[in-house]
């Protein structure tokens, strides 16, 4: 399910250049994508296991409040990488 949440959360981003998503709208989408076997939360797990394999690559970036985070913890939204970071 991890690479599935990946795929997901680069789709966000792409389509967001100057946005940032939450994650809990990647973990909705991917219950919308099952068909709902579980609750949306359930699917919290997987996306945080792909936004730290996407932080280790660099692929995204993630911040809360304007202010860029080096890592995960607490709130935070996903956003592309930025040329510069």
């Amino acid at each position: 399910m991890s690479a599935n949440a990946e795929s997901t959360i680069l789709c966000f981003v792409a389509s967001r250049p100057d946005g940032t998503t939450c994650p809990s709208e990647v973990a909705r989408s991917l219950a919308n994508d099952h068909n709902a076997p579980l609750e949306w939360r359930d699917y919290m797990p997987a996306v945080h296991e792909a936004v730290d394999a996407l932080i280790a690559r660099k692929e995204i970036t993630l911040s809360w409040k304007s202010v860029v985070m080096g890592e995960r913890t607490g709130p935070y939204r996903i956003s592309a990488r930025k040329q510069n970071l």
